[in-house]
């Protein structure tokens, strides 16, 4: 049963920074594409960034030179460098993997961040 846990989230001032982390188990995690979804009260989920196995990165505009997805195989963690955080990166931010070969996606439990102004 795969398993994600994210750890890191808390609160920060505007313009400062953090590291979200996200330990995998339960899957064949170096041949997964793995990335952070955020979800905003009242609103959809949002994709943040995505990594394939092959270390393609794929951000959101709102996230393109302010954030860097990682990802470690060797000890199945996925990372999130979060900089310049403004309030309206206010949100739970979510680990996702996806195993292509079977179509199955898999979710975090979601750890919040909160931004102040």
């Amino acid at each position: 049963q795969v398993q994600l846990v994210e750890s890191g989230g808390g609160l920060v001032q505007a313009g400062g920074s953090l590291r979200l982390s996200c330990i995998a188990s339960g899957s064949k995690f170096d041949i997964s594409t793995v990335g952070w979804y955020r979800q905003i009260p009242g609103a959809q989920r949002e994709l943040v960034a995505t990594q394939t196995a092959g270390d393609l990165r794929n951000y959101a505009p709102f996230a393109k030179g302010r954030f860097t997805i990682s990802r470690d195989n060797d000890k199945a963690t996925l990372d999130l460098q979060m900089n310049d955080l403004k309030p309206d990166g206010t949100a739970v931010y979510y680990c996702y993997l996806y195993q292509q070969w079977s179509v199955d996606s898999y979710w975090g439990q979601g750890t919040q961040v909160t931004v102040s102004s």
